[in-house]
């Protein structure tokens, strides 16, 4: 299956799950996730319409973006963890960043550019595992995360909150979850309603939670390139 073939089998799918349970396909936003892949096939999404790219490492995302410096309708989003020492990057590069999981982050991608004509678009990862070490803040701390990027980094702003579901638990539930965090959040920021949740092999439980972003990727782009 050739790459517009399978977004529109996807776009379709997407379509479809939305209408199941009563939902706009248009209040969806599908952001495709480019991870290994060369900035032509980025072209080659853009030239079927996609608006909306992807990219989980600091370095690929600001090269790609170098190279397509005339691609000024797409909108970046940075989908991977972010080190601190690389937020003033992250910052350059991207439009959204959908893994904000600690003040101190929050903090760094602020101060990399204050006074941004533009504010960077921003998400509270929230992990719905029992592992720490996973990124993500524990559910029970999103609220207190999202008020101090609110009230602390006008450079920012709150869209809402993000989540993989995990491996162990069933898509349906670990979303209902993510759907509770994000009605917490939304009584500290009421503007931060949208719910970045949904990859290839779940976003239709995803969207029956309620998300609004969907970060797909082979299901649209294929197999990821083997790297060397």
């Amino acid at each position: 299956m050739e790459l517009a073939e399978r977004l529109a089998a996807l776009d379709a799918r997407i379509a479809e799950a939305a209408r199941a349970v009563g939902r706009d396909p248009s209040e969806l936003t599908r952001v495709v996730v480019t991870k290994f892949h060369p900035p032509e096939l980025i072209a080659a999404l853009r030239t079927l319409g996609v608006r909306d790219v992807g990219e989980s490492r600091q370095q690929e995302l600001s090269q790609k973006r170098a190279v397509l410096p005339e691609m000024t309708d797409l909108t970046w989003h940075f989908v991977g963890q972010v080190q601190t020492k690389k937020a003033r990057a992250v910052r350059a590069a991207a439009d959204v960043v959908h893994s904000v999981d600690r003040t101190r982050l929050a903090d760094a991608l602020h101060a990399a550019d204050p006074e941004a004509e533009s504010p960077l678009g921003v998400f509270v990862q929230v992990n719905l595992t029992d592992d720490s070490a996973r990124g993500g803040v524990a559910p029970a701390a999103a609220a207190e995360l999202a008020e101090h990027i609110a009230g602390n980094c006008p450079s920012l702003v709150l869209l809402g909150v993000m989540a993989v579901a995990p491996l162990e638990e069933s898509p349906a539930r670990a979303f209902e979850r993510l759907a509770e965090v994000s009605a917490r959040v939304r009584a500290v920021v009421p503007a931060a309603s949208a719910i970045s949740a949904g990859m290839s092999g779940d976003f239709t439980e995803a969207i029956a939670a309620g998300a609004t972003h969907l970060r797909i990727g082979s299901a649209i782009t294929g197999p990821r390139p083997v790297r060397g």
